[in-house]
């Protein structure tokens, strides 16, 4: 590899060993190493001359499961070995938004926060979008679907929503603890969205059948 020598330049700070602190120092030299650097440096407050290796992490796969509501699969999640992830950190995977939700060691003992390289297993879940379910009853017939919507898409009781073409009345909510007849929940919150039809096209189809 070619040496090349730098004239006063200053890099960002880096510790110097005698001055024992973060300090400015000067490049004398840099060479190239592989996909790295080695720097010969001088220290601007003591004029300590010491050596630095600049490398570039290593990559590793975190084996992580994502989840999307009620479907999960696994993927391998690209990270800098030294990367610091956390629990409830964000990341991006295949354009997808997802947060982590738990983390655990080489032991299998969950961590609040861990280095990549030391993460044995990850999961997640996907946080750009909910898919919420939705039960509409007409009369004594109930029909199941789903719609897609943001997480932060608000849904309140009794409110008008649209569905298939046709006007519902929001009847209830459902949050994994209970039912609510009142109120209102971010999409997010909500287990299941119970429809039915407003009463002023009960009243229609009433009259059209006296009719």
């Amino acid at each position: 590899m070619e040496d090349t020598d730098v004239e006063e330049e200053v890099i960002d700070v880096t510790v110097c060993p005698k001055c024992s602190k973060m300090t400015e120092h000067e490049i004398l030299r840099r060479t190239e190493k592989g996909k790295g650097e080695d720097l010969l440096v001088r220290c601007i407050e003591c004029s300590n001359v010491q050596n630095l290796q600049l490398r570039p992490p290593k990559s590793v796969s975190v084996k992580t499961t994502l989840s999307d509501r009620m479907e999960s699969k696994l993927a391998l999640v690209e990270a800098d070995e030294d990367e610091l992830i956390s629990k409830e950190d964000y990341f991006q995977h295949e354009e997808q938004t997802y947060r982590i939700t738990r983390i655990e060691d080489v032991n299998s003992r969950e961590a609040k926060q861990l280095e990549a390289e030391k993460i044995s297993a990850m999961w997640a879940v996907r946080v750009d979008r909910t898919i919420v379910p939705i039960t509409m009853t007409e009369g004594e017939i109930s029909v199941a679907s789903s719609i897609e919507c943001d997480p932060d898409r608000v849904f309140s009781c009794g409110s008008i929503m649209q569905m298939n073409g046709r006007r519902w009345r929001i009847r209830a909510l459902h949050t994994g603890k209970g039912r609510t007849l009142n109120g209102k929940r971010v999409a997010n919150e909500i287990r299941r969205i119970y429809l039915h039809v407003p009463d002023d096209e009960n009243d229609y189809s009433k009259s059209k059948y006296r009719k």
